[in-house]
This record gives C-alpha cells, structure tokens and sequence, in this order.
C-alpha cells in the first residue's frame, strides 16, 4: 500500500536517530510477528496430526492458538502501522493541493494517535482483569493473552510519535495535533448536550465521525475505533474496558486464524511455482476469450469460497494466483480489486460459510437446508456479474492471442495438476472431518511446501522470512478493521437502535413487497458498517419472526438478508470487505472506486432476482 507522505528531516543529526529507532523498532516487532505465524502454523499442523492420524488430539493447541493469535494480530497491526499499510481512503486527498495534501498526511498520522492515547490505558485496565481468568487447558492466566492489547497499542504509540518526528516540518505537526486536540476538546466540551440528544448521536458519530475521518484519510480501523470510543466516552456512561472486550472478541475468534495463514498460503503458491502452472493453464484454456481470467477468478472464488470461513482469507487464496497474470495480461488494478470485491459478495451463501451457520444458530433455520440454498443465489450473482465482465472486455483486441492446441493444453494440465488438486484436498479435508475449517490452510501449507520441495522443485528460502513479514503485517491491517467494527457493532446493540429499526421495518405499508425491500436497503447499509456476523447476532432474531408472519420463507429471506449484507460490506465507503479486498490484493483503494461501481449494479440486479424469486432460493430443499 502507499506510505503515508513524509518531509525528509532538515537536519543530518535528527534524522540518524530516526533511522536508528526506526530500525530498532522494525526488528524487535518485526522477527516476532513472523515467529508468530510461524508458530500458528505449527501448532494448528500439530493438532491436525495428532487427532487424525495419531487419534491422540492435543486440548491444548487451539488454547494456545488463540493466545498467540491475538498477540500476532497487535503485533501485524505495529507492523502495518510503521510502513504505512493501514487501509486509508485518499480520493479526496489525492485530488488536494500539495500543501493541503502534506497536512492531510499528517493528520492521518495524528489522529490514530488520539485513538491510542484513549485505548491504552482500557486496554491496560482489561489485561490486569483477565488476570483472574485461567485458561482451562493451559492452567495460565489470560492476561497472557490479552497483554497483546496494551503493548501492541504502546508499540503503535511509539510508532505514531516516531513518524510524527520523521515529518521535519513541524508546522506541519503542530498544526495537525493542534487540529486534531481542538476537535476533541470540542466533542468533549459538547458531552452534556451531546448526552441529551438520544439516538441522534448516532448519526453525529458513526455517520458524521466516521465519515469526516475516512474522507480525510483516516485509516479505516481508527476511523471506526474513534467514533465509537467518542460515542460511549461522552454519551453513555459505559466503562471503556468494556469496548476494549469487544474489539480482542471481534479480533480473536479462532476462525480469523486463516486469514494469515490462507495469506501465507497464497504466497507460498506463488513462490513455489505452483500459481505460475494453473495461470498457464487456465490461459491455454481460456485466453483466447476476451475477459477470460476474470471469469476464471469469479469461478475460483465460487469453489473456494466457504473453505476458511472468512471471505478475507479466501480472497488472500485466489488474488495472488490470477493478479500477476491478469495485470500482465493488461488488466487494470482497479478492475481487478473491484471484481475482487464484487465476488466477495457474491460467494457469502456458498457453503461451508460462518455467516450461514451464525444465522441458522441463532433463528433456528436449519443450517442444512442454508447449505443447500446457498448454492443457486450465488450463481445468479455470478451470471450477473460475467455480465459486466463481457461487456467491459468486448472490444478487447485479441488478434495477438494465440489459441493454445489439445495437445498443449493437455500437456499445461499434466504440470498443473497438483496445483489445481490443492483447493480439492483443502475442502476433501473439510468436509471429511479431518481439519476445522481454521486448521485446513495448514494442511494447504504442508501441500504447498511438499508439491514445491518435490513436485515443482522451487522453494526459495530466502523469501520465507519477508513472506511471513508480510503475512503479519497484512493481517494485523485487516484484524484491527474487525476488532473496531465489532466494537461499533456492539455500542450500536446498546444505543437500542437494533429494537427501534425491527419495530419500526414489521409497521411499514405495502406488505411483503415492502417489507423486502426495506430489508434490502436497511441490510445493505448494516453491511457496510457491522459485517455479517455482528449483524445477523444484532438482527437475526428480531427479523425473521416478522418475516414469517408475513409468509416469507426463511431459507428465501436468510439469502436476501446474507447477500444484501454482503453488498453492504463490499460497497465502498464505508464496506469493510473492500478494503479488505484492496488490502488483500495490494491494491490502492482510490483505483477500484470507478471500477467497482458497475460490479456493485450487477450484484444488487442478481439480488433484486433473487428476493423476487423465491425458488432460486428454496427450489432444492426437500
């Protein structure tokens, strides 16, 4: 991602101290973070074997997984900070003058440190309590585990300072911090009319907040952290620690844990050779069709999908294997991140997927009958969006493409073939019981290692060390978008506005028609800012009691309900799914905001078919 822009120091003196602080800094967060994912691998390997093959399973490794999770999601988080990797939105800033620009860049700096200042010292507070919690398996106390909280926060703190001090131009700075104390001495200034305001501070703080940060380039995870500790801080009488709890809730559930690895997977894949033999084949097949690999990645997507049970980490399995070739191909990054996006939103009722085992959970819709309808609302979305793809390649000039033979298409696929087995042997694995959906990209990895080491004889060990760098950082980046959208979620569950929204939806005239609609729109705007599960836990059982009453099935509404809050997280602004997407693909979220427009047309005409026709929902349930 593009770094933050910076002044060089006027003076030789400052500006080794930087450097060597900077370094300093960079190897002690660093070489953990990678030790970190290297250990999760490990660990979760280990509990594959020893229950599976040994029938011996190990209690303690998921303990110990999750404990080291949460320190690798604070440490990446320290990671992306200092190189500047945190997902921020410049396309205001981008078109500013360079003056304004520089101050902007600034302020981005200034303001996660406001946040800091005001999380640390929960933070503190909520390690020192889980002092009294011991873990079942390990015997340890969990403050353990949630010290990852204060020091990842002072880690970034420090971070924050140092970049500040590397600006140079201290108007710039001065300015900036300025700024950002006279807002908060405002807000705080404010707090006993703000109190008396009810459910308008909602809109004042996650829609005004939010909105004035993300635009002036924010990034995205301090955005959102500060509209809801502003929120509870001024307005409510709720102890912060209490916040903190929900952003290590939101960051530590267990199957995140593949979101790093199946980002490391996607790495090795292309380290090993492993993308390079399927992107040959799929080329020799499909080439020589204008558009053809962005229907290949809209197909992967499709099979893949449901395998980890987080989109992120699905979409961290399949960009790195097309990318490279689609851009060498001339496809534009920002086409690539919006489609990216765009099936992102199409796969979230494809099973196995957490979202559609969440809503059964809590409604009590049979999860198997979820499963079996999520299959063909997700192949509509799919045609939908094959729709715009044809149309946007059309007049590709193809007259240099070469239509490969049978008899070198058969030969790309005998070298291809134990790459293309790998998304098989990962859901075989899934689906046959022998990893969780967390634990199977371990298995993908010891795949990869093995195809690479024997099979396709590439293994760079040099690169391992950058790649489990990078791995850290870029989970850190999208974990603590989550963490502080699990938070708003849950200052939103305690502001009542879920109860209003139910009762105020089940009043509405026009009936069943309305009520759909309505659901749409209201679902697509909870996506953007809750992410799915949040969002079914807050609604789900407050929506679909209504929708029974009025005769709607609930295999049809769960889809239109999933795939609207899919919209809604894939959507920029304010979707967390695109910047994950963007994050993911190493790709400047300003690139995909043209681009993705039509995509996200596409995906809301598949969803108005999908509400409008309930067999595509319900067609295959016996």
């Amino acid at each position: 991602m593009k770094a933050m822009h910076t002044i060089p120091l006027p003076h030789p003196a400052p500006r080794r101290v930087a450097a060597f602080l900077d370094t300093w800094l960079g190897h002690f967060v660093e070489i953990p973070a990678a030790l970190l994912v290297l250990a999760e691998i490990v660990v979760l390997f280990a509990g594959v074997t020893s229950r599976y093959a040994l029938h011996t399973p190990l209690v303690w490794s998921d303990e110990l997984a999750s404990m080291l999770f949460l320190w690798l999601a604070m440490l990446g988080a320290v990671v992306a900070l200092r190189r500047g990797e945190h997902m921020r939105m410049t396309a205001l800033v981008g078109m500013a003058s360079p003056g304004v620009r520089a101050f902007l860049d600034v302020i981005a700096i200034a303001a996660p440190l406001a946040f800091l200042l005001m999380v640390i010292g929960p933070a503190l507070d909520f390690a020192q309590d889980e002092a009294f919690i011991t873990t079942p398996a390990l015997d340890i106390p969990n403050s353990w585990r949630a010290a990852a909280l204060p020091i990842g926060a002072g880690l970034m703190l420090l971070v924050a300072c140092l970049r500040l001090w590397c600006v140079g131009n201290w108007k710039l700075t001065i300015g900036a911090l300025a700024l950002v104390a006279a807002i908060a001495v405002a807000f705080y200034a404010a707090s006993p009319l703000l109190k008396g305001l009810g459910n308008l501070n909602l809109l004042i703080f996650f829609v005004g907040l939010v909105a004035m940060c993300v635009l002036s380039g924010v990034p995205i995870a301090f955005s959102f952290g500060l509209a809801t500790f502003g929120y509870l801080a001024l307005t409510t009488s709720t102890p912060l620690v209490v916040v903190v709890g929900r952003m290590d809730e939101g960051m530590s559930h267990l199957i995140l844990l593949s979101v790093p690895l199946f980002v490391f997977l996607g790495q090795l894949i292309e380290m090993t050779g492993m993308a390079n033999a399927m992107i040959a084949f799929l080329a020799s097949m499909l080439g020589h069709v204008r558009g053809g690999l962005s229907y290949v990645l809209v197909g992967a997507m499709y099979l893949v999908s449901g395998i980890s049970g987080s989109k992120a980490a699905d979409m961290a399995a399949v960009a790195p294997v097309l990318f490279p070739e689609m851009k060498a191909r001339g496809a534009k990054p920002g086409d690539l991140v919006a489609l990216l996006a765009a099936t992102g939103a199409q796969t979230e009722t494809i099973p196995p997927s957490l979202v559609l085992i969440t809503l059964g959970s809590v409604t009590g819709v049979s999860i198997s009958a979820l499963f079996t309808g999520g299959m063909l609302p997700g192949i509509v979305l799919a045609a939908t969006l094959c729709t715009v793809v044809w149309w946007r390649y059309r007049s590709d000039d193809l007259s240099n493409v070469k239509r490969a033979n049978r008899k070198e298409i058969v030969r790309k696929l005998a070298i291809a073939l134990p790459a293309l087995a790998l998304p098989f042997v990962i859901r075989a694995a899934v689906v046959e019981g022998i990893a969780t959906a967390t634990e199977v990209s371990t298995i993908g990895i010891g795949y990869a290692v093995i195809a690479g080491l024997l099979i396709y004889r590439r293994f760079e060990w040099a690169r391992l060390k950058p790649m489990l760098i990078d791995t850290a950082a870029l989970s850190g980046a999208i974990l603590l978008i989550i963490g502080a959208a699990t938070s708003m979620a849950w200052a939103l569950t305690q502001s009542g506005f879920s109860g209003q929204l139910a009762r105020t939806m089940g009043a509405l005239p026009g009936g069943t028609v309305m009520f759909m609609a309505a659901s749409i729109l209201v679902f697509i705007v909870l996506g953007s800012v809750l992410e799915g599960i949040p969002a079914i836990v807050l609604f789900g059982p407050l929506m679909f009691p209504i929708a029974r009453q009025m005769g709607i099935h609930d295999v049809h509404y769960a889809m239109v309900v999933i795939l609207s809050m899919g919209v809604g997280l894939f959507a920029p602004p304010f979707g967390v799914g695109y910047y994950s997407a963007c994050a993911v693909s190493r790709i400047h979220p300003d690139e995909g905001m043209k681009p993705i427009v039509g995509y996200i047309l596409a995906l809301i005409a598949g969803l108005i078919l999908v509400a409008a026709i309930p067999w595509i929902s319900t067609g295959f349930l016996k």
